[in-house]
């Protein structure tokens, strides 16, 4: 049995198509049309409590009785900067003026780390989803105990073979590849650490090689040949996220929407300056800004976030969508508006074909 089936078989799935699980763009909606179409459906939980994950899982359940993948974030806690915080603050100051808005007094932690949430983990032990993923590193091996000894299947993101080897080293039963190219955040351990920055190609077959668990293809992956190639390269599946944004289901606005299908999609660009971790986003308003600043002039993830997204409601409020948090791959250009379902399908044509 090749690698890809043996991974089909253990997630109860039928296609080597997995959704990226996009905290603040994926729905349960989107989950369940694309695991009730065969793929792997996720949702991201990294951006609410666990009483908000529990609504989503159930949401979910609600709608399709196939297997479900959560995602939860595993950074470093931020470090609390107040100098950097009123510095950034200061910098921002012209941008909310444009839109008769001044920035917050004070900003906070939003995103609440896994390795120290309690509740979140005893949620994810009560549901029993059928995956659970971590970015940004790993929880402790107490967590990732608990979470095996339920019968959870565990995903870790890695942008390179330290971080793929720290995985498996955990025992966490499949590495999702994520080369430069992809969208949103970048599953750095540490961001401040030198980046190789690895294309999904040549990050997918130099773990294949060196791992002996599945690797997941993800970046800049749109299509059926997309997909294909990665199969062909030793990945037991791909992971597509850029693809869905346009989709139905998505939580994408309009503003989004129309960036995506726009010159923007050709030049998306890595930043920091909204979240303060480095992710790739359309070209836009907010990405201009942080062109060539120092990372040490940002406040740590989550806490710039919190400027970051008043920011864009400042901005929106007035009608300018160009300061939102527009993560998109490479392969942008190429994204399709339709039902995630009917996408889902389509990738499973094309990939055959």
């Amino acid at each position: 049995m090749t690698s890809s089936a043996h991974l089909l078989q253990r997630l109860e799935i039928d296609a080597p198509i997995f959704q990226a699980p996009m905290a603040g763009v994926s729905t349960p909606e989107m989950a369940a049309a694309v695991s009730n179409a065969g793929g792997l459906g996720a949702i991201g939980v990294g951006a609410v409590d666990a009483r908000g994950a529990a609504q989503m899982i159930a949401a979910f359940r609600e709608l399709s009785a196939r297997s479900l993948h959560v995602n939860v974030f595993c950074h470093a806690p931020a470090r609390a900067d107040l100098e950097r915080v009123a510095r950034w603050l200061e910098r921002l100051r012209p941008e909310f003026a444009r839109f008769d808005a001044a920035p917050p007094s004070a900003l906070r932690e939003i995103y609440r780390s896994f390795t120290e949430d309690d509740a979140m983990l005893a949620t994810l032990l009560e549901q029993r989803p059928k995956v659970v993923s971590f970015h940004f590193g790993l929880p402790s091996r107490e967590r990732i105990d608990a979470l095996r000894a339920a019968g959870i299947v565990l995903f870790g993101t890695a942008t390179n073979l330290e971080e793929a080897r720290a995985h498996a080293t955990a025992g966490i039963d499949a590495v999702v590849a994520q080369g430069y190219e992809a969208g949103g955040h970048r599953g750095v351990f540490d961001p401040d650490a030198d980046d190789a920055r690895l294309g999904t190609l040549a990050l997918t077959r130099l773990l294949v090689r060196e791992l002996d668990r599945p690797v997941i293809a993800a970046g800049a992956i749109m299509d059926g040949a997309g997909i294909a190639a990665a199969l062909r390269l030793g990945a037991a599946a791909a992971q597509l996220g850029t693809a869905f944004i346009a989709c139905d289901e998505s939580l994408a606005d309009a503003g989004y929407r129309a960036a995506l299908k726009s010159d923007a999609a050709h030049h998306t660009t890595m930043t920091r300056a909204i979240s303060g971790r480095p992710a790739r986003s359309l070209a836009n308003r907010f990405t201009a800004l942080g062109r060539d600043l120092d990372p040490n002039v940002i406040p740590d993830y989550p806490i710039a976030y919190d400027a970051g997204k008043a920011l864009h409601a400042a901005a929106k409020a007035k009608g300018e969508y160009g300061y939102g948090a527009q993560w998109a791959g490479q392969g942008a250009p190429f994204s399709r508006a339709m039902p995630a379902g009917e996408l889902v399908a389509m990738l499973r044509r094309e990939m055959e074909s």
